[in-house]
């Protein structure tokens, strides 16, 4: 077991735990909860050794093996197979011995050396790491891609397969959902659920927390304190807790309150001297209970809208996607990621997007939210539409070398919404609501956390009074305090809200109907959010069966498979197959000319916007190609069993 005994850790100047104690038993799933700042990444750094304590005792079984996501960028040219397998320390262990051993010529360590190569799995080593590879969102098509073709969340996601790949008897993950999107969400929180180690996990995630944790260990004022349950039970028991504490806390108070009075009373009378003196021994006798200090809720609220058309925006046969680059070869087609949406947005509707990585969720609302434009089809928008949008990397909208204040007044300058004051001193007062005061307003943008700007994005949204809310990922960063006052502010905002998110508690407490971009489309999903969750784990079970089977029939595939007997096409049909394959080999070079030419825009060097743009771009043509390859394999397989 993990045993912490009056264990103080100081980070230079500050004490993050005093003479704090805790026991953690094997086995055990541990959420780790405290608000920004209280210590949570510094209690793992002791943990993982990065740290060691200042005074009192710390103790975790020497033979444990840890795990946990390394948080560098990997820069590899290695698959992403390779790469997530590299997690098994045990395993590259056990092939570093059976090479030496071969190199050594000892028959009986080579012996040994395979022996302990097939304990460590290394026969079904591939297939453990692509199922988790899959698990986390990627694509069939994208395992054998090196490490460096994907974006940096992507990367991450990679880092967080390649620590569940290591056999541990400890996992520390901080933060293992920032990067996830629904899908893969579902996946972790199932492959957690069936881990047998001692688990220590940071999240801001209730749902989460709730689902796999069963220990809360609360940090608060440099103490810890250990709660049987998960989330919503620790805060119960603390709410409990704290209730008492006050009213303790509150009586005792009337008692000092009354001997000082009989003390101020009596202490010069000579007929009751000897009393006031005992009441002045009992005064300093007794243990002062504190009182409770709570943290400072964060809430706030979205004033009304000054209008509400009806409908607030109508999609005729609209198509959402990119367009070619503006160095892009002549006849370069845009990339279509949606298709075909004939959809209406009423006032008043709380709509969730849901959808599995790479479908267009965001490509969708970036449409809506004018930053891109349909590639075809109409977009109208009703008469006085004013929109906020939350982006989902809060630096697509925010300017890293200006501060707070300079976003505002830039704002300002450009049209004040009815209702609000552009005056500067206005400014920094509404900037001071939102947790910005002082000099923070004067604070570059680009040296802040993600949490604070996530709350400057949501203030700049606020003073817009915008009528329709768009928000891509809104609680990326946020702490549990701030994602609840967001809920409540969008329970009580009376325009309409399109919502895309991780987050299920915010999901279910702020809507009530559901998109689904699925397959290059977007339809109604009949159901709620477990329905979302069960079809999520059943697509994931089935991509994976399909993969083991993949590998199945090519290990026992005989040197020569006969084909399928097939009925004979005509030849009309088989000339349609003909015509239609050749028509899509064409898109295939058209798509794949496209993303190589923006492959080779990105090994120059590009501003960090533009990067990120071309990031996505070909990660977008990338899930295009596999879509077109996969139809191509069909159409050939026809083709084949026709002739």
């Amino acid at each position: 077991m993990i045993i912490l005994k009056g264990v103080t850790l100081r980070r230079s100047a500050k004490v993050v735990l005093d003479n704090a104690s805790a026991t953690l038993n094997p086995g055990e799933k541990v959420g780790l909860v405290g608000r920004n700042g209280a210590g949570k990444s510094s209690l793992f750094a002791l943990l993982n050794g990065t740290l060691h304590e200042d005074a009192g005792d710390f103790s975790i079984p020497a033979q444990w093996r840890m795990a946990q996501v390394a948080q560098d960028m990997p820069e590899t040219e290695q698959s992403a197979t390779d790469f997530v397998i590299e997690g098994d320390t045990a395993l590259v262990a056990a092939q570093a011995e059976v090479h030496a051993a071969e190199a050594s010529g000892d028959g009986e360590r080579m012996a040994y050396a395979y022996m302990a190569l097939h304990d460590a799995g290394a026969h079904d080593a591939q297939a453990r790491a692509q199922a988790l590879i899959l698990g986390l969102g990627f694509k069939t098509t994208e395992l054998c891609n090196p490490v460096n073709s994907f974006s940096g969340g992507w990367r991450m996601r990679l880092q967080l397969a390649r620590a569940l790949m290591c056999p541990s008897d400890l996992l520390l993950l901080d933060e293992p959902t920032n990067h996830l999107d629904l899908d893969a969400l579902v996946w972790l929180e199932a492959w957690l659920k069936r881990y047998t180690g001692t688990l220590l996990v940071i999240s801001h995630d209730r749902e989460f927390l709730d689902a796999i944790t069963d220990v809360t260990l609360h940090i608060d004022n440099a103490k810890l304190t250990r709660y049987g349950g998960n989330y919503s039970t620790f805060e119960d028991t603390r709410a409990l807790q704290m209730e008492l504490q006050q009213n303790a806390y509150a009586k005792q108070q009337d008692k000092i309150a009354h001997l000082q009075k009989f003390i101020a009373r009596f202490k010069a009378k000579a007929s009751k001297a000897k009393q006031a003196q005992s009441r002045v021994k009992a005064l300093d006798r007794m243990e002062k209970l504190a009182p409770v200090l709570a943290s400072a809720d964060f809430t706030f609220e979205f004033k009304e809208p000054a209008n509400l058309p009806n409908p607030m925006l109508a999609m005729d046969s609209a198509c959402f996607g990119y367009p070619p680059l503006p160095d892009a070869p002549a006849g370069t087609p845009p990339t279509v990621i949606v298709r075909n949406v004939s959809k209406s947005v009423m006032a008043g509707q709380r709509i969730g997007i849901l959808g599995a990585n790479g479908q267009g969720k965001s490509t969708l609302v970036k449409t809506i939210a004018r930053t891109l434009a349909p590639i075809s089809g109409d977009v109208v928008e009703g008469k006085g539409l004013n929109i906020g949008y939350f982006a989902q990397q809060e630096l697509d909208v925010l300017r890293p070398l200006d501060n707070p204040l300079e976003h505002m007044v830039r704002m300002a300058k450009e049209g004040v919404p009815a209702g609000q004051s552009g005056r500067e001193q206005d400014l920094r007062t509404f900037l001071g609501t939102f947790n910005f005061s002082g000099d923070m307003v004067k604070q570059p943008v680009g040296t802040m956390s993600g949490g604070e700007k996530a709350r400057l994005v949501l203030c700049m949204i606020v003073w817009q009074r915008p009528n329709l809310l768009l928000l891509d990922e809104p609680t990326n960063h946020l702490d549990l305090a701030t994602r609840e006052a967001l809920a409540m502010a969008l329970n009580e905002f009376e325009g309409t809200v399109m919502l895309v998110s991780h987050d299920r508690s915010l999901l279910r407490s702020v809507c009530d109907e559901f998109w689904l971009v699925s397959h290059g489309g977007v339809e109604p999903f009949e159901g709620d959010l477990d329905d979302y969750q069960r079809y999520l784990l059943d697509e994931a079970k089935r991509v994976r069966e399909s993969v083991k089977e993949a590998q199945k029939a090519q290990k026992n595939a005989p040197a020569a498979t006969p084909a399928p007997a097939a009925s004979k096409k005509s030849a009309n049909e088989l000339k349609a197959l003909q015509r239609d394959l050749g028509r899509l080999e064409q898109v295939i070079l058209d798509l794949q000319t496209q993303k190589h030419t923006l492959e080779s825009r990105l090994a120059t060097p590009l501003p960090p916007a533009q990067i990120g743009e071309i990031g996505r771009q070909v990660q977008a043509l990338a899930d295009e190609l596999a879509a077109h390859e996969e139809r191509w394999l069909v159409l050939s397989e026809e083709i084949d069993a026709a002739t």
